[in-house]
């Protein structure tokens, strides 16, 4: 059925000659299983159709969605738009759609809503569950797993199709004596890569400090351990200096910057959407080929994000990267030594409800949250309350100072139309002078 709707959105896009128009054909399913204090809360299951359009007339543009639409519905639907965009203010820097015929080998990928029941969920969260409860914690998330098609077809000849089935296990232990949290995550295409022994000793690693005293600790400045999702996080923000679109409205870090060294030497960043431990990606959300882009090489700033539109404004070449599957290299610490060689200072699993104080200087002001706890002659001593950090993450980054020798995966989720998940990979990083502004005070 699919393959005759897309036959008929190449014909539209064909039989007309005067006009652009860009096609985005969307299948979305999802199972999302949702459990709470160690029970199955519910499960929901969930799929939608949806076609994304854009009409171009010379400079001018209109877009409409339409859920589940007949191919009669989209013809009435751009006849409606063409009586419209006449009257539309045109756009100047307009130029062209995209046209990046590049394709890759179309293939089927495993459904992970039908690979993983929910019989083999809940047996994975009883396990989880009964390890934690050894330590008086219970156990509260989502897993979830996807199942995504997308279309991409326009006036100008792209005829792309692209499958993924993300998983998204994201565990939080809660300490039924005093609500002290602590969070593991798992993200893949694949299950196969799920080692369920390694997700539970991390997990029990943070349950076991988590039931350590409780304390407030000053604001100043301290020698921080981040956690592999704190620094993606951060440089998740990062990226968004990184976009030519960025660079247009004059909020980027790294305006004049390109080629230049602004980072240690220990630092590079890679967009990696075909990394087999990552949420793979085929096509950029233009339709471009979305392939392995340098960021940052040894502290260079080599590559914007530079997307279609912005190529033409901003005068860059354009090459579908979109900083999903950020990658940081490795370094050549054990994360055990990292710790040891900590006197007086803090690791920091997880951070939250962050906001850019000054995009263009990286400033920015968050929360810790699900672990943080104190380090005192290398050993976890005490769990921390939450606590306000005020910082620019440029500072951050340069001020890392040991880099873990392996990464983990990652994943972050998006609840914008159809549920999304992508992920990173990082190392737990060491970072000098991480200013904590004040303590929240809670847990």
């Amino acid at each position: 059925m699919h393959t005759d709707y897309r036959n008929s959105l190449i014909k539209i896009c064909e039989s007309f000659k005067d006009i652009k128009i860009e096609f985005f054909y969307n299948i979305w399913k999802t199972d999302f299983l949702r459990f709470y204090k160690s029970q199955t809360n519910y499960n929901i299951s969930k799929s939608s159709i949806i076609l994304n359009t854009t009409v171009h007339k010379e400079n001018k543009s209109f877009s409409f969605q339409l859920v589940n639409p007949s191919i009669v519905e989209i013809n009435e639907k751009i006849e409606d738009s063409l009586k419209i965009i006449d009257h539309l203010p045109p756009d100047p820097d307009f130029v062209d759609i995209e046209n990046d015929l590049r394709t890759i080998v179309e293939k089927d990928v495993d459904n992970n809503i039908d690979k993983i029941s929910i019989d083999n969920k809940i047996q994975i969260l009883k396990r989880i569950s009964e390890e934690v409860s050894k330590y008086n914690f219970k156990i509260y998330g989502s897993f979830i797993c996807n199942y995504q098609k997308k279309y991409i077809i326009n006036t100008n000849g792209i005829n792309k199709c692209s499958q993924s089935s993300p998983i998204m296990l994201e565990i939080k232990a809660v300490s039924e004596k005093n609500q002290v949290t602590v969070l593991e995550t798992f993200g893949s295409s694949s299950f196969e890569t799920f080692d369920i022994d390694q997700f539970i000793d991390n997990l029990l690693k943070k349950v076991k400090a988590a039931t350590y005293e409780t304390v407030d600790v000053s604001p100043q400045k301290y020698e921080v351990i981040l956690a592999p999702r704190c620094i993606g996080e951060l440089f998740n923000y990062l990226v968004y200096n990184m976009t030519a679109q960025s660079l247009d409205q004059k909020l980027s870090y790294f305006d004049g910057k390109l080629n230049q060294k602004i980072f240690p030497e220990n630092i590079s960043l890679t967009d990696e959407p075909h990394n087999p431990n990552l949420i793979n990606f085929d096509y950029n959300n233009d339709g471009h080929l979305y392939e392995k882009t340098e960021l940052i090489k040894n502290g260079i700033f080599k590559k914007f994000l530079v997307d279609n539109y912005y190529s033409y404004k901003c005068k860059l070449k354009k090459n579908g990267a979109q900083g999903n599957c950020l990658v940081m290299n490795s370094g050549n610490q054990k994360l055990e030594d990292m710790i040891k060689n900590v006197n007086h200072g803090l690791y920091i699993s997880s951070l939250h409800y962050m906001n850019f104080i000054n995009r263009r200087e990286t400033s920015i002001t968050g929360l810790t949250r699900d672990g943080t706890f104190l380090i005192e002659n290398g050993e976890f001593s005490k769990v921390v309350n939450n606590l306000r950090f005020t910082e620019k993450i440029s500072d951050i980054i340069n001020s890392i100072t040991e880099i873990e020798n392996k990464n983990y995966s990652i994943p972050f989720s998006e609840n914008y139309e159809e549920f999304s998940i992508s992920s990173v990979s990082m190392p737990h990083v060491k970072v000098k002078d991480f200013k904590i502004s004040s303590s929240t005070k809670t847990i």
